[in-house]
């Protein structure tokens, strides 16, 4: 498995989604093992070392690994580190028979090209884009030639967020075998003086990790390190597997004799926030709960599980009130009520009875929970110095009464007016990422994702803690006028206990005696004033521990704040404003050698006088697919799409077919669910096979032990439930919930199909000019989840939803210089394959999304179990 590490890591408000546990390592190509994984194929790892300096806040992370090809071939060596969402990658090496090849920062676009032209030339090349919960990976495969010698080296950077009262590093360790120089070390320094220190392993007993490791502090320094032997790594006295196997956890945090801190170093400063011991302003909280019918089974659980924990957790002082929404609104109260033992009792029982039903009305859900808060403060039913919040929760897109994202927006910005914050929460893929997340920030709030795991509770108690406890609100921070420029956000609407607000700038004059920092905000019973004056030469004097500080840290804070705020900003922009914001991001991203969203890394190596290309990007969270959910999908002529996560890929393959024919996509004979599709031709019945073009026109789904059948034509819905027979339009909005099935269909759209807990299928709609004198309507279909569909599930499709592994070689130039051929291995045969792409559809019905894949010709043959004649059968049920 492989070695995945992200030190450094702080989960708070401001950061990216962040949620207990940690994802599964996905596996790795046939023949190609990740560096950390020891010796395979004649790969031998010597070393391994991860060195994490943190100075105020700010981590400056090295990974270095070591190998040497044992083997008497050259062999192909993959290095994986999965590091933060919230880090930046700063600098990626390879060195060779000691020569070494930097990676260069460039724009986007430029790296893409260059990517691009290496692919279409038949050369090796490596596209890094992959996103988890909490992390995103980085992988580069070099050829290594026989006894030579290979040395990794990654750089990241990070600021450290406070979360719940300290900053943490998580390591996942994970190398799965024994190295012989295994080493972590981490030395932390902080002006203002360390006041706690420790560290934990998951997968060691402390007998053992007490000998491996080595924590201290004194004053301003810290220091962890690491270094279990080859014997201490040993699961038992002789084995050769390593117990290496879980989360390595550093937590600190600083001392606090002062509410507020500045540093300043060569022209810039930065200014730390986090008073202590002040009372908690009273909070009005409405829970805007969407209880759609997509919500059934384990989602609807979950939250009201979490709603429980979290109505055990309010303060006598607070108010609050439910808010459900579907098709319909409804409210648990009229009004705010306080949260006194009595209320918080009967709130118990109406959460325990909120059941799932009907559609996802998002707009009136939204104005309704406003309009109370607003209502509150204008009759002062809640007390003068609180505060209120609305946090919303939803799995879907908004689909009746105001369903345009942006109207819902502009209602919403206006009827909150800037008084409040909003907290988006989107729970599972199924949803307009883009849109909550632009419509929490314009609102002082922010977005979080909600993934659907088993601890999906305490992913929405934990959020809800971050937020229960605001000390201050309207907290603005004060500058000498005239003294500084390019200054990062300085007003925040909240200050919560146990986080931190950083702000940043640059010195006007540089030669200032004195430097002054006022923070103004508005407490529980009355206005407060911090103020913080720093000696200039003192401060200097004070920062000469250059054996603890990495460079020029401050500044490359100051830019890491800025990169991070503008990217923010620029998702609500539009026209010039966003130009120039985009601009800005660019040009630091570039100055600072950061890999943001608007830059790529590209590493070229010489290798047979041919260049090796790898290009690593920042994905994005709004465009993130898990990893440990695949999905399937045919549509189009039809093409068939087959994700496969562990290789970040797809395979994809079209069947020829004369219109009429019928064929089998999904068979469970456990679950009783099959799903069968009708092909249709062009319009004139074009009969020369190689031109003409078909689709599905006729989709056949059944679950034989409900005795349920579905028939879906371009046309209309057609649903049997035993004897019973209704017939829908694709001109409907409408949610059809039984007892383990739902059935959504958007208008002229799409339709969701769902049973029980595990089961989704989606049927898009295609539609064209009724006058096109070729095409005709036709459906798309996809599974986006089936990891409830048993072990014994055939199909064209059906078949690809257990593991399985290809591998991809020889990589060259096919007869269409745009799309290189390659030699692709899978179940046990040797394919000529192409380079291609196709579009997913289940987004965006008018232009779609392309995928990337590799196509196997000749109907799937060598990829599909036998030939896809065996697939035709004779009817649609």
């Amino acid at each position: 498995m492989a070695f995945a590490w992200w030190p450094c890591l702080i989960l708070a408000l401001l950061s990216s989604l962040a949620a207990p546990g940690f994802p599964r390592s996905p596996s790795r190509p046939l023949g190609k093992r990740s560096l950390l994984e020891g010796v395979v194929n004649g790969i031998e790892v010597y070393s391994t070392k991860i060195s994490c300096k943190v100075t105020s806040r700010f981590a400056h992370n090295v990974v270095t690994t070591r190998a040497v090809n044992r083997a008497d071939t050259a062999k192909e060596v993959s290095f994986d580190v999965e590091l933060p969402k919230t880090a930046f990658v700063t600098n990626f090496t390879l060195t060779i028979d000691g020569v070494t090849y930097p990676g260069n920062v460039k724009e986007k676009e430029v790296a893409k090209k260059q990517y691009e032209k290496a692919v279409s030339q038949g050369k090796t090349a490596g596209l890094v884009k992959a996103s988890g919960r909490k992390l995103e990976k980085f992988t580069v495969s070099v050829n290594v030639a026989a006894g030579s010698k290979v040395t990794f080296e990654l750089t990241y950077e990070e600021l450290l967020k406070r979360h719940k009262g300290k900053y943490e590093m998580y390591l996942k360790v994970q190398p799965k075998q024994l190295v012989k120089h295994f080493e972590i070390e981490a030395d932390i320094y902080e002006p203002q003086g360390i006041s706690t220190l420790d560290a934990e392993a998951s997968f060691i007993t402390n007998d053992l990790l007490g000998s491996a490791l080595t924590k201290s502090f004194s004053g301003k320094k810290g220091h962890v390190s690491f270094k279990p032997s080859m014997d201490q790594q040993r699961s038992c006295p002789t084995c050769t597997d390593s117990l290496l196997n879980g989360n390595f956890i550093i937590t600190y945090d600083v001392n606090r004799e002062s509410p507020a801190n500045v540093q300043i170093v060569n022209g810039y400063f930065v200014h730390f926030f986090a008073p202590q011991g002040l009372p908690v302003v009273p909070k009005s909280v409405v829970f805007v709960i969407d209880i759609s019918g997509s919500m059934h089974g384990r989602k609807m659980e979950q939250t009201k599980d979490a709603l429980l924990k979290i109505l055990d957790d309010m303060k006598e002082l607070d108010y609050l009130n439910f808010i459900l929404f579907s098709g319909d609104v409804t409210t648990w109260k009229d009004d705010l009520v306080q949260a006194t033992p009595e209320n918080i009792q009967e709130a118990r029982i109406f959460v325990k009875n909120i059941h799932d039903q009907g559609m996802t009305n998002i707009n009136d859900g939204l104005m309704r929970a406003i309009n109370m808060l607003n209502k509150a403060r204008e009759e002062q039913r809640v007390p003068e110095r609180s505060t209120s919040i609305v946090i919303m929760l939803t799995d879907g897109d908004a689909n009746i009464g105001e369903s345009r994202p942006e109207k819902i927006q502009e209602n919403v910005r206006n009827a909150i007016g800037g008084k409040f914050p909003l907290y988006n929460l989107g729970f599972g893929n199924n949803l307009n990422y883009n849109f909550l997340e632009s419509m929490a920030l314009e609102n002082h709030g922010l977005a979080r994702r909600i993934y659907e795991d088993s601890d999906a509770n305490l992913q929405l108690q934990g959020f809800y803690e971050e937020v229960a406890t605001p000390l201050l609100t309207s907290v603005e921070l004060e500058y000498p006028e005239n003294a500084i420029q390019d200054l990062t956000q300085n007003a925040y609407q909240h200050f919560y206990d146990g986080s931190e607000i950083v702000v940043a700038g640059r010195l006007l004059d540089e030669d200032m005696n004195n430097f002054k920092a006022d923070v103004k905000g508005h407490g529980a019973t009355n206005d407060l004033t911090f103020t913080e004056e720093v000696d200039m030469k003192e401060m200097e004097k004070a920062l000469k521990e250059q054996d603890y500080i990495f460079g020029n840290y401050i500044e490359r804070l100051w830019a890491y704040l800025t990169i991070e705020q503008l990217l923010e900003k620029r998702k609500n922009a539009h026209g010039e404003e966003k130009e120039n914001l985009t601009a800005q991001a660019l040009d630091l991203s570039l100055k600072y050698h950061f890999v943001t969203p608007l830059t790529s890394m590209v590493v070229t190596k010489p290798e047979d006088n041919e260049d090796q290309t790898a290009i690593a990007d920042k994905p994005g969270e709004a465009s993130y697919q898990p990893p440990q959910t695949p999905y399937y999908y045919v549509d189009g002529d039809p093409h068939f799409i087959i994700q496969v996560p562990q290789k970040d890929d797809a395979i994809c393959f079209n069947i020829d077919e004369e219109p009429g024919t019928v064929l089998r996509l999904i068979q469970d004979p456990i679950t009783g669910l099959t799903v069968n599709g009708q092909i249709i031709g062009e319009k004139g019945g074009n009969s020369d096979s190689k031109t003409r073009k078909t689709y599905f026109g006729k989709l056949g789904i059944a679950n034989a032990h409900m005795d349920f059948r579905m028939e879906v034509t371009p046309e209309k819905i057609i649903l049997g439930n035993g004897a019973a027979q209704s017939t829908l339009s694709w001109l409907d909005t409408v949610t059809i919930t039984q007892d383990g099935l739902s059935v959504t269909i958007n208008r002229k759209k799409n339709m969701v199909v769902s049973f029980g807990d595990g089961v989704t299928f989606v049927v898009v709609l295609h539609q064209v000019w009724k006058k096109h004198p070729v095409h005709q309507d036709f459906l798309g279909f996809y599974v986006v989840d089936s990891h409830r569909m048993s072990a014994q599930t055939h199909g064209l499709l059906g078949q690809f939803f257990h593991p399985f592994d290809f591998k991809v070689s020889d990589i060259h130039r096919g007869s269409d210089p745009t799309k290189p051929d390659a030699t692709m291995v899978v179940k046990n045969h040797r394919l000529t394959v192409t380079r291609g792409s196709q579009k997913d559809y289940r987004k965006d019905v008018s232009f779609g999304t392309k995928v990337a894949c590799w196509f196997v010709h000749n109907n799937g043959e060598g990829l599909i179990d036998g030939v896809h004649s065996n697939y035709i059968i004779p009817e649609l049920f």
